[in-house]
């Protein structure tokens, strides 16, 4: 059980970097991005094919990162330029990048198990310290002996990378620009008011958030040992699911608040459904209605919070009320 749990949270960080991309679009620029789907596989077969050919994991994971900057600008310059409706433009370049990830593997599946990658890499480096010892000794010692992880270097390294982008993020968003793409979220005839090119801020928001994607999808090939043509199907539901999971729970005021809800949001969402995988009737096949079922849940959670706050602020003020009324009375 802990392992299975432990296993989610490392995937759970890694899809927490695609769920921040799927906020900046989402929450902040206010565009239905569906590029997504398209850009993870882009991310993954792009860094696949490149380790495959002998590539650095390293070099490989960036330029997977640049194909994801560089689709995230098509999408924008196909709506700010070619005025097509930006749910289609999403979905344009989403149908294109299918071919063309195609084209980039040339197949539809890339095993990397026998590959060096640059989780192998960390994995490696992280042996030589001796520190899974140290951890797996201190789970040992509190009765988790049973169900002790191989390797704590992935969970780590992702935590690092995740927390760093999510920093980098919230600091970018208080930047002058920053304000900008987020201005243009709010109000377009606002900010188009004083002068400023929004269709500029909405070109980089979705680069950059493609780019964020297509980075989480060269990790997840690097970690799941593969790439494939399907793997990017339902990411954006996932990467909604983690968004509306993590401002239900922890609230989204001010952006760091946000940028770490996500990431709570993606760790949840993992969590919770490596858990209803392991309820007897329930299969692999059922994740999509997991998905489905704890995204309405998250939906109705705020409203049913909501209600009943309403509830308690009434019941209050009838019994001030009421006080107020037998106050007067006895003063007669």
């Amino acid at each position: 059980m802990f392992t299975a749990l432990f296993n989610s949270f490392e995937s759970g960080m890694i899809y927490a970097i695609m769920a921040l991309g799927v906020y900046l679009t989402f929450r902040i620029l206010d565009f239905p991005d569906l590029t997504v789907e398209g850009s993870f596989v882009t991310g993954a077969s792009v860094a696949a094919i490149m380790i495959v050919n002998g590539y650095s994991p390293i070099i490989a994971t960036l330029a997977a990162l640049g194909a994801g900057f560089f689709a995230g600008i098509l999408t924008g310059l196909l709506h700010t330029k070619g005025k097509v409706n930006p749910l289609l433009s999403g979905i344009l370049v989403m149908i294109a990048l299918y071919s063309i990830n195609l084209r980039i593997m040339g197949t539809s599946n890339i095993p990397l198990l026998s590959q060096t990658t640059l989780l192998t890499n960390i994995q490696d480096a992280w042996a030589k310290t001796g520190m899974d010892d140290v951890l797996n000794g201190l789970l040992t010692a509190i009765g988790l002996g049973d169900s002790l992880p191989k390797t704590w270097s992935i969970l780590l390294m992702m935590l690092f990378i995740t927390v760093l982008i999510q920093v980098g993020m919230s600091v970018f968003l208080k930047t002058e620009i920053g304000l900008a793409i987020r201005a243009t979220g709010d109000n377009e005839a606002m900010v188009k008011s004083f002068s400023a090119h929004t269709g500029n801020m909405k070109v980089l928001g979705l680069a950059i958030s493609n780019a964020l994607v297509a980075f989480s999808g060269a990790l997840i090939a690097q970690y799941n040992g593969f790439s494939d043509i399907g793997m990017g199907i339902g990411m954006i539901v996932i990467g909604l699911a983690s968004v509306i999971i993590g401002e239900a729970i922890f609230g989204a005021k001010t952006i760091v608040r946000a940028t770490l809800a996500v990431i709570g949001g993606s760790l949840i969402y993992h969590f919770v459904v490596t858990l209803a995988l392991r309820v007897d009737f329930l299969q692999t096949g059922d994740v999509k209605l997991i998905t489905a079922l704890i995204v309405i849940g998250a939906l109705l959670l705020p409203l049913i919070t909501e209600g009943r706050k309403v509830k308690a602020r009434k019941k209050k003020r009838l019994m001030e009320l009421q006080f107020d009324h037998k106050s007067l009375e006895e003063g007669k």
